[in-house]
């Protein structure tokens, strides 16, 4: 599969549809993870939720985030926790645990998560 540069990364891995599923993939595997399931409420659905309109809106689909909460200003809104290059990498593991669950294609996973690595490390704010 050769990446389309007409079309937007959110139509590439297949609109509202296969994001759901991706976030719906992903957080079972956060919530399981010794290092970064700790991070996360016990009631995820809400995070479930904002991811959805996240990822939607970063892939260049419809800006519900923004719509809903203004400004992403992921930094700031993850400032509150301790976040570490293990972390950043492990919330990357999880996600690329779930984008093959979804049977995503292997090149586009490769997009998805090269285009997810710059903000996962950018949120880091400890050793």
């Amino acid at each position: 599969m050769t990446m389309n540069r007409n079309i937007s990364l959110y139509e590439a891995v297949g609109g509202a549809e296969r994001i759901r599923s991706i976030v719906e993939a992903f957080y079972p595997k956060v919530q399981a993870h010794p290092l970064i399931g700790p991070l996360f409420p016990e009631d995820i659905d809400p995070v479930i939720e904002k991811q959805y309109q996240f990822l939607t809106q970063f892939f260049g689909g419809p800006s519900l985030y923004s719509d809903q909460h203004g400004h992403p200003m992921m930094r700031a809104r993850h400032l509150p926790f301790n976040i570490t290059p293990e972390h950043a990498a492990a919330w990357l593991s999880c996600m690329g645990e779930a984008l093959e669950e979804v049977g995503l294609e292997r090149e586009l996973q490769a997009v998805v998560l090269d285009r997810l690595s710059g903000p996962a490390h950018h949120f880091v704010n400890s050793n």
